[in-house]
């Protein structure tokens, strides 16, 4: 099988999805799954749909398109906010959109109604990330606006947690979204379909929460795909943490018990010297490098040290002597890791199991089994 590659296990991605969704469920939240880290591959999505997703959230248009074309067509929104250059497509293939700038809306309203069409708009309330969001002050306003606005309708509000400010949700913000909802729609009118708390980084919120208030969905990727707590790292109960693993291959096995000695007052490519290293550990090099993935979000194989990486190359100190050129070594990766390696060109993605686990469900297309696309 060619390396490197991504080993895919779909039924780990169900399993994981139906968990969380079953769990979820017992709280009146739903789940809509995110694709972004996986640029949208149709069988993971539809994976995550057999689990229980209600919905696909995406981050780019392109992976919304790939989804489209290969059939899918439950609900998918966007959730990082349109680029003006983009709305007559996001209005097309997208059901709704989170927003938080009233000149990117209008222009969403203009398209829809050149489409003849309603999008559905949901706004992205600042509560401490500082990453995009609506100062609380002025969201009734701008949701009034919305409401006034032909070619879009106001379907609620969002917030967004540990991304860039590492801000984790609590009891207290999720009580004050809650709040922010009833008020909104005391000033605007209609009834909010929406209140998405966040993202993985508020499952512990939710189930630890006696009360979860307005909030009824979340924006899931990273638990689903990877069984983990964002916040902690902690694996979730009940769930897998190894859907997805790395393949690379290894392209040199020269027991390298050496090391580079350079004077302090030669150029540092004149002279270079090389001298024993006492270390037992061999360096193999795999062909794999910081051009496809984040290194330093791969979890080493017992027995196995991360040495150093460059474009390239990945450099391993092991003690097995088993490890040969050709051979395979296989990695657990963090989402960082995983979301560079999908996108990566020279990355191939190997799907397993491929048929749905028994009781799943395809929420948008009647088809038995899991289409590899």
């Amino acid at each position: 099988m060619k390396c490197p590659r991504i080993d895919v296990d779909l039924h780990k991605i169900c399993h994981n999805t139906r968990t969380i969704a079953e769990r979820l469920k017992g709280r009146g939240i739903r789940m809509t799954a995110v694709t972004k880290a996986v640029r949208g591959h149709p069988a993971i999505a539809r994976a995550m749909l057999y689990g229980g997703a209600q919905g696909l959230a995406e981050a780019r248009l392109s992976n919304v398109k790939r989804l489209r074309k290969a059939g899918i067509v439950c609900p998918i929104t966007l959730i990082r906010t349109p680029m003006l250059s983009q709305v007559d497509d996001v209005v097309q293939i997208c059901e709704a959109s989170y927003n938080t700038e009233i000149t990117v809306i209008a222009a969403l309203a203009a398209a829809a109604l050149r489409h003849n069409m309603v999008h559905g708009i949901i706004l992205m309330v600042e509560m401490g990330d500082l990453r995009e969001g609506i100062m609380p002050r002025d969201l009734g306003d701008i949701g009034q606006q919305v409401v006034d606005m032909p070619g879009v309708a106001l379907k609620g509000i969002g917030a967004n947690f540990a991304c860039l400010s590492g801000i984790a949700p609590t009891a207290a913000k999720m009580q004050a979204l809650s709040v922010l909802a009833d008020d909104t729609e005391g000033q605007c009118g209609p009834f909010l379909q929406t209140i998405s708390g966040g993202n993985s980084a508020n499952l512990s919120w939710v189930f630890d929460a006696r009360v979860t208030g307005r909030i009824n969905d979340l924006r899931l990727g990273e638990a689903i795909l990877l069984g983990v707590d964002p916040i902690t790292g902690d694996q979730i109960g009940g769930m897998y943490r190894d859907a997805f693993t790395l393949v690379a291959e290894v392209i040199e096995t020269d027991a390298k018990s050496v090391r580079p000695l350079v004077g302090s007052a030669d150029h540092i490519l004149a002279r270079i010297r090389l001298v024993p290293d006492a270390s037992e550990t061999t360096r193999i090099i795999l062909a794999i490098g910081n051009q496809d993935t984040d290194v330093a979000g791969l979890s080493m194989p017992p027995g196995n040290t991360h040495i150093g990486a460059t474009s390239d190359h990945l450099v391993v100190g092991t003690k097995d002597p088993a490890l040969g050129v050709g051979s395979e070594m296989r990695f657990q990766m963090n989402y960082s890791a995983l979301m560079r390696a999908m996108a990566a060109p020279d990355i191939q993605t190997n799907l397993r199991n491929d048929r749905p686990a028994p009781n799943a469900r395809d929420v948008q297309s009647p088809s038995r089994h899991l289409a590899l696309v």
